[in-house]
């Protein structure tokens, strides 16, 4: 399917054999019926980026097919949520009326939530001026009778920000409200629907268990909010300073006092647990840590972390890559059975599948 073109005619079709894929898949595991978190057949994507093109007096998105690399416009993107879906024709009559903001802009970024936020990235081949920040704050004027809106210049080495670099998101789970801090160019769950069938679903799980939990890849607190109250504490992890940041800023936001977020990577993490050695001077005597949460990259769990959280009593795994869910699966099968496993269709009309297992230990 070419980009931004959708069939939601199709969208169950496309769905049935994503699962029966994932299904034959994870043969011969022995696992329950697979729980199945549909999206919106349209409009459910809070994240989008586009090249801009200039033709003469016209000026329009385009994106690049990734099989022919050929240049597509795109005047309609229902894929978008509607908030982007409506500003992005709005936004390139205005850049085309304002020389100051049209020249030599190459790119626009879009975040948005379903609290209703939305923040615009304007990416230059040129230096921003004075000039420049005066045409973007009429424009943000101009625009903000369509929604709550910030703007961002961007260029080589510069970025000029009019209020803030970020969105609050709002999260429904548990029949109560979270509010996250999603910053520009950080990653952040894109299908906010499907994002809350996730943590209502990890919660659901985290109802039956006790004691701490430890999380790896935490990014911005994702899920270490949303189960935060289900465990005694939260020893949550992460890499990147900018998603610790925010993780801590969450926290706050949210007053929730037993989540620690500890910059360091799950190999750290591993190596750090498996010596029996201390966790950033984290007292591990006072904690009881028999949950963890892991949330990995595409290449899934490395050999060391899959051996440290074997030694777990109950494991949750979050993947978006369910060929590496399968070999990690595999690995586990002699030490955890698997007790829960779902699907969440984060990116539909694609061949990705976001998967969810619970496993726990065998006795």
């Amino acid at each position: 399917m070419r980009p931004g073109h959708i069939a939601p005619e199709q969208y169950e079709t496309l769905l049935t054999a994503k699962v029966a894929h994932v299904i034959n898949m994870m043969q011969p595991l022995k696992h329950p019926e697979i729980e199945v978190f549909r999206s919106k057949p349209s409009h459910y994507r809070l994240r989008a980026e586009f090249r801009l093109w200039h033709d003469g007096d016209d000026l329009f998105h385009i994106m690049f097919d990734p099989a022919t690399k050929e240049r597509i416009r795109i005047d309609d993107f229902p894929i978008a949520d509607q908030r982007i879906s409506t500003i992005m024709p709005l936004l390139i009559e205005e850049l085309k009326s304002e020389p100051e903001l049209r020249h030599r802009i190459y790119q626009i970024d879009y975040l948005t939530g379903l609290s209703g936020e939305l923040l615009i990235t304007l990416i230059y081949k040129r230096p921003l001026t004075d000039a420049w920040q005066q045409a973007a704050m009429a424009l943000k004027q101009r625009l903000a009778d369509y929604a709550p809106l910030d703007l961002i210049g961007r260029s080589r080495k510069q970025k000029i920000e009019l209020e803030r670099d970020y969105i609050i998101e709002r999260l429904t789970v548990e029949q109560r409200q979270l509010r996250y801090q999603q910053i520009e160019n950080s990653f952040t769950q894109p299908n906010g629907e499907v994002n809350q069938h996730m943590l209502n679903w990890a919660c659901s799980i985290a109802q039956q268990l006790s004691d701490d939990l430890l999380e790896l890849y935490c990014g911005n607190g994702n899920f270490s909010l949303a189960l935060a109250r289900h465990f005694n504490q939260v020893i949550a992890t992460e890499i990147s300073r900018k998603s610790i940041r925010s993780a801590q800023y969450n926290c706050e936001l949210n007053q929730i006092i037993n989540v620690q977020v500890l910059q360091m990577s799950a190999e750290d993490v591993s190596a750090a647990l498996l010596q029996g050695s201390q966790l950033k001077k984290l007292d591990l005597s006072t904690l009881n840590l028999n949950t963890v949460l892991v949330d990995p990259p595409r290449a899934g769990l490395d050999p060391a972390t899959v051996k440290l959280v074997s030694r777990f009593n109950d494991i949750i795994y979050i993947s978006c890559n369910p060929e590496t869910l399968r070999q990690n699966l595999a690995d586990l099968d002699s030490t955890h059975t698997i007790e829960r496993m779902a699907v969440f269709d984060q990116f539909p009309y694609t061949h990705h599948l976001e998967c969810g297992v619970w496993l726990k230990k065998r006795t």
